[in-house]
């Protein structure tokens, strides 16, 4: 197992014994602390893009995080000019990412996890715990982004420290113009920036999208009852808002789960989280629950050193396709629509698309306009990927229609399963034949009363995945 990188302002002598802590109550340390430090920028020696000069690029990539810096190393190792545009290519990502350790693996980057857990568990309720035989492990940002980086900064990558402002395209080229009055000329651009990207146009409405809202901290505390060898996936209890009758009874209705990332005895990273939610949950609430299942926890946040909101949303249409940018990472619709999940996909996807850009733009071939569009659209986004995305969205508006019984009767018929449906499941590895097996299977092991719940809640989302292929497949 490898160990927690700390933030070099925490030394292990700094990790203070439980008996000589100042006592304060769970709430108050909760909502007062505020994260000791920010992470600092990266010191790396990083090419950058010539604003003066008429450089005309295969490939514009705007956003420099880990899905556009992937996607600019694949590219520019198979030969391709790549510029990558972002305000501040070198500050840290802001939000931890978890990972299988079996999905990076492949990738050669199973050394950029800071910490690994041999196992992971899943608490249906308090007596009903599942253990997963499955390693999973934090990503160190830092050295996932180092490494991206200095990969770019070998096979030739260029950096514009600026926003995209605005994308006008011609017949064989784009021109991105930023908010330094400079532009970077293209013949294809991508937008790897994320959600709330202006430049991914839909030809659907968006309303059909889920949202996921957590909050989390890196914390000290003075103990904590977990399992060092253990990382909690998913805990649905709810002894927690005994005493919170107002909170109990929105939990109960829309409910959130606690994932915990033990590192020692008293480092401990904690996140509150609703896993899809229509319209999102209030961040406040989110809070208020995390403050209450720590109080019955017995844990007494010390020092916050990190702490992070997110939010982002789920399922909903993918983009119009094609168009003339290319949407990447979240952007290009990747994000899992019933888990979230999205890095391991995003990193693992990447030579793909980067092959197809090859074939339109590489030395020996030229592939321009509409066809180049639709190349590297459909190299993204096959119809089997698209067929599989349906069910993932059919699967995240059955979870919008569970309470929290229901909810803990569904992960419980789906983590008993065979693991190879439910790890392939939550890594996006199953063919739509497999999906369908897998939810006879599931329908199989579930109890009278989910598969009651199934019977009655699935019906629409049935109808309306059904639909949407149809649609697909005129």
């Amino acid at each position: 197992m490898s160990t927690l990188q700390l933030p070099a302002l925490l030394t292990a002598g700094e990790l203070r014994h439980p008996s000589r802590r100042t006592k304060c109550s769970s709430l108050r340390s909760f909502l007062d602390l505020t994260p000791v430090s920010k992470p600092e920028p990266l010191t790396i020696d990083i090419p950058y893009h010539d604003p003066s000069s008429a450089h005309r690029y295969d490939a514009a990539i705007i956003g420099c995080g880990p899905a556009g810096l992937r996607l600019a190393e694949c590219a520019a190792a198979r030969g391709l000019r790549v510029c990558c545009i972002d305000p501040a290519p070198l500050s840290p990502w802001p939000n931890n990412y978890g990972a299988w350790l079996d999905e990076l693996h492949p990738l050669g980057l199973a050394s950029i996890f800071d910490h690994i857990w041999p196992t992971a568990t899943i608490a249906i309720d308090g007596d009903n715990i599942k253990h997963l035989s499955r390693p999973y492990g934090r990503v160190n940002r830092s050295s996932l982004k180092t490494l991206l980086l200095e990969n770019c900064t070998t096979t030739g990558v260029r950096f514009h420290p600026s926003k995209a402002w605005n994308i006008e395209h011609e017949e064989l080229r784009s021109s991105v113009s930023c908010s330094d009055g400079s532009a970077v000329t293209a013949s294809l651009v991508i937008d790897a920036g994320g959600f709330s990207t202006p430049f991914i146009e839909y030809d659907r409405p968006r309303n059909r999208r889920g949202y996921q809202i957590a909050h989390g901290i890196l914390a000290e505390v003075n103990r904590h009852p977990f399992d060092l060898n253990q990382m909690l996936l998913m805990d649905w209890s709810d002894a927690h808002l005994d005493n919170e009758p107002h909170l109990r009874a929105h939990n109960a209705a829309i409910p959130t789960f606690l994932y915990a990332m033990p590192f020692n005895e008293n480092l401990v990273f904690l996140e509150e989280t609703s896993l899809v939610g229509r319209p999102v949950l209030d961040y406040s609430e989110v809070k208020k629950r995390m403050v209450a299942r720590l109080r019955h926890l017995g844990i007494k946040v010390e020092r916050v050193l990190e702490e992070e909101k997110c939010l982002f949303p789920m399922g909903g249409p993918l983009p119009r396709m094609p168009q003339r940018v290319m949407g990447y990472g979240g952007a290009g619709g990747m994000v899992h629509p019933s888990s979230g999940y999205q890095i391991a996909r995003a990193l693992a996807l990447a030579p793909e698309l980067a092959e197809a850009m090859v074939e339109c733009l590489g030395s020996t071939r030229m592939i321009t306009g509409k066809s180049m569009n639709c190349k590297v659209w459909g190299s993204l986004w096959p119809a089997g990927r698209r067929w599989e995305r349906e069910y993932y969205c059919f699967g995240m508006e059955t979870l919008l229609s569970l309470d929290l019984k229901q909810t803990r009767r569904f992960f419980d018929a789906f983590f008993n399963l065979e693991p190879r449906y439910w790890h392939g499941f939550m890594s996006s590895r199953l063919s739509i034949t497999e999906l369908a097996q897998l939810s006879l299977s599931l329908f199989a092991h579930a109890s009278w009363k989910s598969r009651v719940d199934v019977v009655t809640k699935c019906p629409l989302p049935l109808a309306r995945m059904i639909g949407n292929l149809a649609l697909q497949a005129i």
